[in-house]
């Protein structure tokens, strides 16, 4: 498939004007509708409905734009790896580690690894499993290249991309009384004051803040690393966690409940890389993770 026709196509949905998406490529009108044209050609069907109003994808045109997104954003990222090349350290390929906090950015982190898999199969990857209290620091000590973590932060010397954008929940005892709200909800004011469970002391603030809703304040007895030890600590009854809505989908676990929190800011799933890394591999993950999650459609609003 010509990546040129997928840059005409896709710069036309965004613009919903031929000549804007020519003028933005640099391109004559007419050299972007026959690049449509061909298209649809190809796929033996109509792409784009072209009305007197803004131009719009059909049915078939959205399902294109998608895999659109993500077959250029895997050529870009294929040119930059080429044209740096030379940056590859003697002797082969680094491994790539990847780096997940808990369950990550939920079905986007699976499906940007089985992507790179298949893009890049010759280079190592290695997964690295996360605690509430490394993802900073995980990236900072070079301990991986790339990271899956919550919530969205600013660090010098790092780069953020928002993945998912989800409403929180915590997780109760099954036999407390907010777990009848399961599937009703709460409001913030009815879950502030619960016994959340202690971090480390080390815990960079940002982490707390977002586990304690920017309270700042813990009242169990047990200390938490990962989603298991909080969810062993609250079947137990011994105190409470928050999370994204999808860990609820990620940790079915025996003696909990989980419960919408329903006035709470909704919070990020990002991806985090060093700014200052020239690793071609990292540039390729991130750029495919990116155009996943934006395929996916995970709530950042992101364009």
């Amino acid at each position: 498939m010509d990546l040129r026709k997928l840059s005409s196509f896709l710069a036309v949905v965004e613009e919903e004007h031929y000549g804007r998406a020519a003028s933005r490529l640099f391109l004559s009108p007419a050299a972007v509708t026959q690049h449509v044209q061909q298209l649809e050609r190809e796929f033996g069907t109509r792409l784009l409905d072209r009305g007197s109003g803004p131009v719009v994808p059909t049915v078939a045109g959205q399902r294109l734009v998608s895999h659109a997104r993500t077959l250029l954003a895997a050529a870009n990222a294929a040119v930059e790896d080429v044209t740096e090349g030379a940056l590859a350290p003697p002797g082969g390929v680094r491994t790539l580690r990847v780096g997940i906090m808990g369950h990550g950015s939920a079905e986007v982190t699976p499906a940007a690894i089985s992507a790179f898999r298949r893009a890049r199969p010759e280079v190592p990857l290695e997964l690295v499993q996360l605690t509430f209290t490394e993802h900073i620091s995980a990236l900072r000590e070079d301990r991986v290249d790339v990271a899956f973590v919550r919530p969205a932060f600013e660090a010098e010397g790092i780069e953020v991309d928002l993945i998912t954008a989800e409403q929180r929940i915590v997780a109760v005892p099954a036999r407390s009384a907010l777990a009848d709200a399961a599937t009703t909800g709460v409001r913030l004011a009815d879950v502030i004051d619960l016994p959340y469970l202690q971090l480390p002391p080390h815990t960079p603030r940002n982490f707390t803040d977002y586990l304690y809703f920017e309270t700042g304040e813990h009242r169990a007895p047990d200390y938490a690393l990962t989603p298991q030890d909080i969810l062993t600590s609250v079947a137990a009854g011994r105190g409470a966690g928050s999370g994204l809505a999808s860990f609820a989908r990620y940790y079915r676990w025996p003696g909990t409940r989980y419960v919408p929190v329903l006035d709470a800011p909704r919070a990020h799933s990002v991806l985090a890389t060093r700014t200052t890394d020239t690793n071609p591999e990292v540039r390729i993950f991130r750029a495919l993770t990116v155009a996943l999650a934006r395929e996916m459609d995970t709530g950042t609003g992101e364009p």
